[in-house]
């Protein structure tokens, strides 16, 4: 048995967009990335959204597991009592009272995270950005730089009419979304056939049309990216010169994000002018003079190896 329990967000405030920071000059994003493998103990848990209408709470879980396992760090499981502690504080839920397992909304959980933490007092995230829908190439970029996407969506009936009972399910266009059924998950992978996702604990895709029809505003959807300082630092590096990454740090700080500059990645070697080539070559056979005898082959070879080390 599923669970659902996403609202639609209504609280107001500062809603960055990723848009806002990219440059012409990113990269296109590789034709496909995936972020599962060593997040995949921690994508494999339900927390509790069989039991309670939490799936905001196991999305971002699932989301910590992501970044805290493509960190080189073992991926962050959580505890039955830290998810419902979570659920309790971000969506008013009082244990053993059915009547408060009202669900809640990303917007709510995402500024909580930011200025709490999750559990709270630790793994707080430097903040999130809204992301376009309706651009592929923006959803790509997102999850490529950063290792996630956070769904917010109101499914249409065909996804739960029957349940996904396995991993592998795909979730393609499908009627009109039901208002009723709203529902988060995390995005960790993508491809030509569209987002990897994991939800109850497993994996399945939503197609890159499902996504541009039913994560739209006008449909009750959003769509985010979660932002955390090593994913900041890794995603500077992948593109340095992709984003306007001063701006962001910037922005960040104004809202309380406390995020700090990315690492600048290493300067690009001039090219070596002809002088400096010969005062290389010139230098280095007179102190192979100076140290050894060399016949005329040794010092022919000697020199073909630093012109081979210098022009590449």
């Amino acid at each position: 048995m599923i669970k659902l329990g996403r609202k639609r967000p209504l609280v107001k405030g500062p809603h960055l967009r990723l848009a806002h920071y990219l440059t012409p000059a990113l990269p296109p994003a590789p034709a496909s990335v995936d972020y599962l493998p060593a997040a995949s103990a921690a994508l494999a848990e339900m927390y509790l959204n069989d039991q309670l209408g939490d799936c905001v709470i196991a999305a971002m879980a699932h989301i910590e597991g992501v970044l805290t396992g493509n960190a080189g760090n073992p991926a962050l499981t959580y505890s039955d009592a830290q998810i419902t502690a979570l659920y309790s504080a971000i969506g008013g839920y009082v244990p053993g009272d059915p009547n408060s397992d009202q669900g809640c909304d990303e917007v709510t959980a995402l500024n909580y995270w930011q200025s709490t933490g999750a559990p709270a007092g630790s793994h707080k995230i430097a903040g999130w950005l809204t992301v376009d829908p309706s651009n592929r190439a923006e959803y790509e970029a997102a999850l490529w730089l950063f290792e996630n996407l956070f769904f917010g969506v109101e499914l249409p009936d065909a996804w739960i009419n029957p349940e996904p009972q396995l991993s592998g399910f795909v979730w393609d266009v499908a009627g009109s979304a039901d208002p009723q059924n709203g529902h988060a998950f995390a995005g960790v992978a993508y491809d030509a056939q569209g987002v990897k996702i994991s939800t109850w604990g497993m994996e399945g895709v939503i197609t890159h049309a499902a996504i541009a029809e039913y994560c739209a505003n006008a449909d009750g959807g959003q769509l985010f990216v979660v932002i955390s300082q090593d994913s900041v630092n890794r995603a500077s590096q992948k593109a340095p010169s992709g984003m306007n990454w001063a701006q962001l740090v910037a922005d960040f700080d104004a809202i309380g994000g406390h995020i700090a500059p990315p690492p600048l990645p290493p300067p690009i070697p001039k090219p070596m002018s002809k002088y400096q080539l010969f005062t290389l070559i010139s230098e280095a056979n007179h102190a192979d003079f100076r140290n050894r005898q060399m016949d005329v082959k040794q010092m022919a070879a000697d020199i073909a190896s630093v012109c081979k080390q210098v022009m590449g």
